[in-house]
């Protein structure tokens, strides 16, 4: 059995890297610092590549 057993917690999986992501772009901004774009846009898309991967695992996986 996989892991994660519904498709939602996939979601939530995804949802963290783009929360991450919203954080490594926030804290600079608002400190006043460089942003690093290319890293805040590796975050978003890597938390969307990692909620879509779950999610295919999760409903591809039989129910034994």
């Amino acid at each position: 059995m996989h892991p994660l057993r519904h498709p939602r917690n996939a979601i939530l999986l995804g949802l963290l890297f783009v929360f991450f992501g919203t954080v490594f772009f926030l804290v600079p901004t608002l400190g006043g610092w460089h942003v690093d774009y290319a890293g805040v846009t590796l975050l978003l898309c890597l938390g969307v590549a990692m909620g879509v991967m779950a999610y295919v695992l999760i409903v591809g996986t039989p129910n034994d």
